[in-house]
């Protein structure tokens, strides 16, 4: 087997996978899976990219492990996420089975470990996964706020861009623009109710 890593390491290579998850175009959240103290799976956030609403890191890291061991349960296992998880991806652990489930920074809108629900702590369920939280948070959200300081800059100068754009139109000297901005239509198939 390879060399064994401290949860510091483990948590680095995901915090790897979160900036790839960035340079991306992808909110920057990254996962590693651990076994016996060796990594065994990493991930990224990927939802954009595959066009599914699932592809969080935690949710590829589990299914990576999983093929790689041939099982869905993962009880030797532990897993590194860059940022407390989702519902969704607390209730793929619980269903994996993991030891343990360490992350780095929370989540106030939508953490599922503490900070909006807590699945883990809930004792009506049948497994019960450790949590631990904090372990280099303040990387993991330097790497968030710049992440989203970036994409509100962008959409701020789209914004000014738009409306320089309008302004230029509402000009009665220029008849061959149209009167009204473009717009863009989403069309419901007739067969959806």
């Amino acid at each position: 087997m390879g060399n064994v890593i401290t949860d510091e390491e483990a948590m680095q290579r995901a915090l790897d996978q979160a900036e790839l998850a960035a340079l991306a175009g992808e909110v920057p959240v990254g996962a590693v899976v651990t076994r016996g103290g060796c990594i065994i799976a990493v991930a990224r956030n990927a939802p954009i990219t595959h066009h599914d609403p699932s592809a969080h890191a935690e949710i590829l890291a589990l299914r990576a492990a999983g093929q790689l061991l041939g099982n869905y349960r993962l009880p030797d296992c532990e897993l590194f996420v860059t940022l407390e998880p989702c519902a969704m991806c607390a209730g793929a652990m619980l269903n994996a089975r993991l030891q343990r489930v360490v992350f780095a920074a929370f989540d106030p809108k939508t953490g599922a470990a503490g900070s909006v629900v807590n699945l883990f702590a809930s004792r009506q369920l049948n497994h019960h996964t450790c949590v631990q939280g904090g372990l280099l948070a303040s990387s993991s959200t330097v790497l968030l706020q710049s992440f989203f300081g970036q994409r509100r800059s962008q959409k701020r100068e789209q914004s000014q861009g738009l409306c320089s754009r309008n302004e230029e139109q509402d000009k009665p000297d220029k008849p061959d623009k149209p009167d009204k901005p473009d717009t863009i239509v989403a069309l419901r198939p007739t067969n959806w109710r």
